[in-house]
């Protein structure tokens, strides 16, 4: 019984220190408005200069069944409000923020990719992220579709991405 408590506080106590303690991760972007392809690469040299990629403690890590999307999404909006580029090192995922930062290692060859969520999804039963085609491509399971992953959350935003809607 002691074990449980113990569990269920731990769990409190880092759900608060997640909350409380961990930094925005939403870039600032400078360029011309309204244009993806310049934002979303910005976005993407950012979370390299960052020093994300270093071997930092992730906050969590769950193994999880991971697909990709690519070519008849490309350009199509996403959750947050950017255009959806499939060479991009983004990721949708159910639940997770947007704008948080996971390290996706696939447990068959070890690589890793660090890649920003940015849209929901997948919405088939029995997986929990859908990669952009870039990603699945360096994690070498682009040719079979999916892969057994381990996910590795790294960071969270303070505060939730602002939505773009264009009314």
């Amino acid at each position: 019984m002691r074990a449980k408590i113990f569990v269920v506080l731990e769990s409190v106590f880092l759900g608060l220190g997640l909350l409380a303690f961990t930094p925005s991760v939403n870039p600032t972007v400078t360029g011309k408005p309204g244009n993806p392809f310049q934002e979303n690469a910005m976005r993407a040299t950012s979370l390299r200069k960052t020093g994300i990629a270093a071997q930092q403690k992730p906050l969590a890590v769950w193994e999880c069944t991971t697909s990709w999307y690519g070519g008849d999404f490309d350009g199509q909006p996403t959750a947050n409000g950017e255009t959806y580029d499939m060479y991009a090192e983004t990721a949708a995922h159910p639940t997770l923020p947007l704008g948080s930062i996971v390290r996706v290692v696939n447990t068959r060859n070890h690589r890793s990719q660090i890649v920003r969520i940015n849209d929901r999804g997948p919405y088939v039963e029995g997986r929990e992220l859908d990669v952009s085609y870039e990603v699945a491509r360096r994690l070498g399971f682009d040719q079979s579709g999916l892969a057994k992953v381990r996910l590795e959350l790294l960071r969270v935003p303070t505060r939730p991405e602002p939505t773009h809607h264009d009314d």
